[in-house]
């Protein structure tokens, strides 16, 4: 176990390595960058001052260079002249949109993302795992049919236009503004307790807004994975040997019917970030998504860039730990690699 960690954490560095590569020529694929655009204005506006500044940044960040040379720039591994380090020692760069560091443009963003995501998280799991173990184990019973036809609404319903309906009953009928994820005067404040309240306080719409969709597909597959385990000849026997219901229940099929969720950590994360931007446009939260597609519209190739990489982080890290989580909660999949050896 220890030598398959070392290994997997080894592979990790080609990977993001690759994938920072891929990220990059993405984001380049447009022709043009922020500063050669704001140049291009400049130009036509006549405003010399703010026209050499941009040109002195962009010979700066090495933007006047051939793609290969930017990449070595923006991975750490080729100087400039402002003496940028690069991702590979902790420098993400500068936005030139914001005319500020990345690291202080996507602080607060990281943090309420990090906060409202792994909130989702715990409301779909812990909505969904006792409702399809029930809907399971209820199978073609009143229960049963009533929350199929919720999880098909939930997987119908776009989160976008539930965050809509919500808003307009919200203020139709209680005169509430839902939108964000605190109140407009801790916005640019430092963290405290009473920012951290209102921040729980604004929390469950969005939660329940994002983690609908989610919710219901984990109750359709939990169902389905638990149904397949029941059917079982050991659960028969444990059955026959008197073993009582719960017990079975949880020390065998719903542990075997845990696999798929657990495989499912390395996506978990950056699909629920990457899936909320459209919902935190709509609610108007102070999210990392909305910035995100800000820096894709704007072509801010360091800020982009940067929240893609925290993606792809999240997901290399993710499938490492559901790896690891899988070999110990299933022996069968430790005793198939010590055959395959």
């Amino acid at each position: 176990m220890l030598t398959y960690t070392i290994r997997r954490l080894l592979i990790m560095i080609p990977t993001l390595l690759v994938i920072s590569f891929v990220t990059f020529s993405i984001i380049k694929l447009p022709p043009g960058d922020f500063l050669s655009n704001q140049i291009a204005e400049l130009r036509s506006q006549g405003d010399k001052a703010a026209l050499e500044r941009a040109e002195f940044m962009r010979a700066q960040f090495g933007l006047d260079k051939p793609f290969l040379e930017q990449y070595a720039v923006w991975v750490g591994i080729w100087p400039t002249e402002r003496g940028f380090s690069g991702l590979l020692q902790g420098d993400w760069g500068w936005s030139f949109e914001h005319d500020l560091p990345v690291a202080q443009v996507v602080g607060d963003r990281m943090l309420l993302s990090f906060i409202l995501n792994f909130t989702v998280i715990l409301f779909t799991w812990a909505v969904a795992f006792p409702i399809g173990a029930y809907a399971a184990t209820h199978q073609y019973g009143w229960g049963d049919y009533g929350l199929t036809l919720l999880g098909y609404v939930g997987l119908a319903t776009p989160n976008f236009l539930l965050a809509l309906v919500l808003m307009y009953f919200a203020n139709v009928e209680f005169g509430l503004a839902i939108g964000g994820i605190m109140d407009p005067e801790y916005l640019d404040k430092a963290w405290s307790w009473a920012k951290f309240g209102s921040v729980l306080n604004h929390l469950w719409i969005p939660v329940i807004v994002i983690g609908t969709s989610g919710t219901a597909g984990m109750i359709r597959r939990l169902r389905a994975n638990l149904l397949d385990e029941l059917q079982k000849q050991y659960v028969v026997t444990a059955r026959a040997k008197g073993m009582p219901p719960f017990g079975l229940l949880v020390k065998y099929p719903l542990r075997m019917s845990l696999n798929p969720f657990i495989a499912d950590i390395g996506n978990l994360l950056p699909s629920v970030i990457s899936g909320s931007a459209i919902v935190a446009v709509v609610l108007s939260l102070q999210t990392s998504g909305p910035m995100l597609l800000e820096a894709l519209r704007s072509q801010d190739q360091y800020l982009a860039g940067s929240f893609l990489m925290f993606l792809a982080l999240l997901t290399v890290i993710g499938m490492f730990i559901s790896d690891l989580l899988l070999a110990v909660l299933d022996p069968r999949i430790r005793l198939t690699g010590g055959m395959a050896k």
